[in-house]
């Protein structure tokens, strides 16, 4: 009987070993799914380029944020779409995420372009009818006569 009882506890231990060993393989195929790491991979990828561009000065840190922030969004909606899925995401959600993806580096270029142009405007003189610039007094008054 003991022999029995222990039988049964080692096919008990070693199913509950194999059922974690392949629900931890199975968690990690989903994630490698295709359409799935396409969009993570983006994802990444769109996060690092903004990172790229507020090191350079093409944008400021605030500007960065605020991105970054975009994609982290895009990156718990694929997460919840996934969930919903048991754990792959539809073309339908890959095409959506990937069209807010293309919003945030459409977005990203644009701040790129509009601080680029900010940077090299060159100062302009004052328009006509504005006031000139002072000149330091000399302690001599100049009237428009010869002397």
């Amino acid at each position: 009987m003991k022999i029995m009882n222990r039988l049964v506890l080692v096919v008990a231990m070693f199913g509950i070993a194999s059922a974690t060993v392949a629900k931890a393989a199975d968690g990690d195929f989903k994630k490698k799914h295709p359409r799935r790491a396409e969009v993570i991979g983006r994802e990444k990828n769109e996060v690092k380029k903004n990172n790229e561009a507020e090191a350079s000065g093409k944008i400021t840190q605030k500007q960065a944020n605020r991105l970054n922030k975009q994609d982290a969004r895009i990156k718990k909606e694929e997460q919840r779409d996934a969930a919903k899925n048991g754990g792959h995401i539809t073309k339908a959600e890959q095409n959506h995420l990937n069209r807010e993806e293309n919003n945030v580096n459409r977005e990203r270029n644009a701040m790129e372009k509009r601080d680029a142009a900010k940077k090299t405007k060159p100062v302009s003189a004052p328009a006509q009818g504005g006031t000139a610039p002072t000149q330091p007094s000399t302690g001599t008054a100049t009237t428009g006569a010869t002397q």
